[in-house]
């Protein structure tokens, strides 16, 4: 593995590039929901009992943890590039660490507010 890859920023953008791919997996299933809720409220009614199940419960939380990574993450780039850096070696990588405990934090509250 070369020196960059080992980098605490380089495992940042991989977790907003990767979030932001399973979101984009994500958006047809949710057109699916929309087109079903179209169809008439039986339609809607048998997808609404299935997303009731456990692991669409998880997938759920997953879902709303990708969305808050990407959030995080996107945001510190975001600054990143329109923050002038105060000395060449900054990189603010101090900001890696709490986005991701700030993403598992909205997951939680999202899981007990759910369960």
């Amino acid at each position: 593995m070369s020196g960059h890859r080992r980098h605490q920023a380089y495992w940042a953008f991989i977790g907003h590039r990767l979030s932001g791919l399973a979101l984009a997996a994500f958006l047809p299933l949710h057109f699916l929901a929309l087109a079903l809720a179209l169809q008439g409220a039986a339609a809607l009614d048998e997808f609404l009992a299935l997303a009731d199940m456990s692991l669409f419960k998880l997938a759920e939380w997953g879902l709303v943890v990708l969305l808050a990574v990407h959030l995080f993450f996107g945001a510190r780039l975001l600054f990143l590039e329109l923050h002038p850096w105060k000395r060449a070696g900054d990189s603010r990588l101090g900001w890696i660490v709490p986005s991701l405990l700030a993403a598992f934090l909205i997951g939680a509250v999202f899981a007990v507010r759910v369960v």
